[in-house]
């Protein structure tokens, strides 16, 4: 039977986030503490419940491969950025992010430094909770250095090979933990030219020695903020086949929501491919057949034991009843198909 999974994110709480702070600012790439509803001294509690709401939700559907649902994160983005020395965490910089629009982003003033483990805890946590096997996802080395404004290295490429050493020292102390490990990359799509000349390489510095499932997630962006912007899609990937030759063992692409022509699979010969196959811009559920044909579709260009079905991104800003439905019928749907 095809595995399924989440690609990292669940839909947080109203009684723990503001969402409507999060409109000016979809992905928050500094800390944004305003957005919690919850005092400080109650937030690691409050979190707590959450996360353990979003396993409740994954294991209820009958998901193989379950996260945390990003319960204690403002974005995927910001959690690690700004936990790294190096960062002046008084005065952000600023970038243009993929829909166009200048962004506060992490500012570079010294040499970047995992100087403490960031995501350990979460995942230590989500183990003891599910006997399920479990993700952990940590923003990929190219994607963080797409998003800084660089006052010390001065050079893009020294710049991502700094952050995949502090990326490659987070998933080292994940890897016990967990069982699969995922980078986030989205800014290879969007920024595929400076992608070619140094992204595999930077990605292959932040996964070696590492022996687990290692995935590398890339998309268009959350459909939230496309609808926001009223701009869609693209239809295909700009810097997809180069990930062939990366050390990551999985990749993971949306594909419902764009409507992806799925002969691009043919380019990735030895990886697994998560596929998306629930579009998070329709709020409508997909019905199991859906996914079944989806799923179908896929399994033309490439064989089952390298398909694991999946959201096509993360399910953050969907609602909580939608998000769940969908899970459902994702894992009916993977049930469905005959291999």
């Amino acid at each position: 039977m095809i595995a399924t999974t989440v690609v990292g994110s669940y839909p947080q709480p109203g009684w723990l986030v503001d969402r409507e702070r999060f409109r000016g600012n979809v992905v928050p790439r500094i800390r944004r503490p305003e957005v919690w509803r919850v005092a400080p001294a109650q937030l690691e509690e409050a979190q707590d419940d959450a996360v353990r709401i979003a396993v409740a939700d994954m294991e209820r559907a009958g998901i193989d491969v379950v996260s945390d649902g990003e319960q204690r994160r403002e974005s995927y983005f910001n959690r690690f950025a700004t936990a790294l020395g190096g960062i002046d965490p008084d005065r952000p910089g600023s970038a243009i992010a993929r829909l166009g629009r200048p962004t506060p982003v992490p500012r570079v003033v010294g040499p970047l430094e995992r100087v403490k483990p960031v995501s350990v805890s979460e995942a230590t946590f989500l183990r003891s909770l599910t006997d399920r096997r479990i993700k952990i996802t940590v923003p990929g080395p190219f994607t963080l250095s797409c998003l800084a404004q660089d006052e010390y290295y001065r050079d893009p490429e020294r710049l991502a090979m700094a952050y995949a050493a502090a990326v490659s020292a987070e998933l080292r102390e994940l890897e016990p933990i967990v069982d699969w490990l995922q980078l986030d990359e989205p800014y290879l799509q969007a920024q595929p030219d400076r992608a070619r000349a140094y992204g595999v390489a930077a990605i292959d510095r932040a996964l070696a020695g590492l022996a687990k499932p290692t995935c590398v997630h890339l998309c268009f962006g959350y459909a939230f903020s496309h609808a926001l912007a009223g701009s869609t899609k693209s239809g295909g990937y700009e810097f997809l086949a180069e990930l062939e030759r990366s050390a990551a063992t999985q990749v993971s692409i949306e594909a419902a929501q764009p409507r992806l022509d799925l002969a691009v699979l043919a380019g990735l010969p030895s990886k697994t491919i998560v596929l998306g196959v629930l579009d998070l811009g329709d709020a409508t559920p997909e019905t199991p057949d859906t996914v079944a044909r989806r799923l179908e579709a896929a399994l033309k260009h490439v064989p089952a034991e390298r398909l694991v079905a999946a959201p096509d991104c993360g399910m953050k800003y969907l609602a909580r009843d939608v998000a769940s439905a969908k899970l459902g019928a994702l894992v009916a749907g993977a049930r469905l198909v005959t291999t």
